[in-house]
């Protein structure tokens, strides 16, 4: 099983208040949970109102699948133009299955 995590440094310039900025990111978070099959969690900046970092999950049984699912990812959350992208993260990891006798 490969395991693979996404992290999208995100700027929203026009907010001005930590309520416009979970609406945005609200908005972010169920978008991308519709479309695809992955996991988001906010992971840092949640104190400043005008930048966020953000996680995606996925698991599969390919390096490659996983790594094509979550740059999708990327290109679906900066087409939807609601923020500007900053940097984006891919790391994988792959779990084995442990056989017991």
């Amino acid at each position: 099983m490969v395991v693979g995590v996404l992290k999208l440094k995100l700027t929203i310039p026009e907010n001005h208040s930590l309520k416009g900025k979970r609406g945005v990111l609200k908005s972010i978070q169920t978008r991308v949970a519709n479309q695809f099959n992955v996991s988001v969690t906010e992971c840092g900046d949640q104190e400043l109102w005008q930048s966020s970092v953000l996680g995606f999950a996925a698991a599969g049984t390919s390096q490659p699948v996983v790594e094509a699912t979550l740059n999708r990812v990327t290109d679906f959350v900066e087409a939807l133009g609601l923020v500007q992208l900053g940097h984006a993260e891919v790391e994988c990891f792959h779990c084995y299955d442990r056989v017991s006798i």
